[in-house]
């Protein structure tokens, strides 16, 4: 009875995948700004390049999930706003 869970997995790392490629995307286009800002502080503080990705990604997975639920557009100003206060990571919504 694995299977269900092999695609669960796969899911999941798929889901993590494309959101770290958004993270990278947004560094590299430094749109918005505080990726590209984030990404130096925390480097700059001894984070780890994967690390760093694990927390942007885990940010912005907040935001979607948020977006999904409340059925509205993408909060710009509370995403740059929780990017920079990484490491501290954003309350998980209900």
């Amino acid at each position: 009875m694995s299977e269900p869970t092999d695609i669960d997995n796969d899911e999941e790392e798929f889901a993590e995948s494309t959101l770290i490629q958004a993270i990278e995307n947004q560094i590299e286009s430094e749109n918005p700004p505080a990726a590209k800002a984030t990404f130096n502080k925390l480097t700059l503080v001894g984070y780890e390049r994967e690390d760093i990705l694990n927390l942007m990604a885990h940010v912005l997975a907040v935001e979607i999930d948020a977006i999904l639920e409340e059925d509205r557009a993408f909060n710009t100003e509370w995403y740059e706003a929780a990017l920079r206060a990484l490491p501290e990571l954003p309350p998980e919504k209900k």
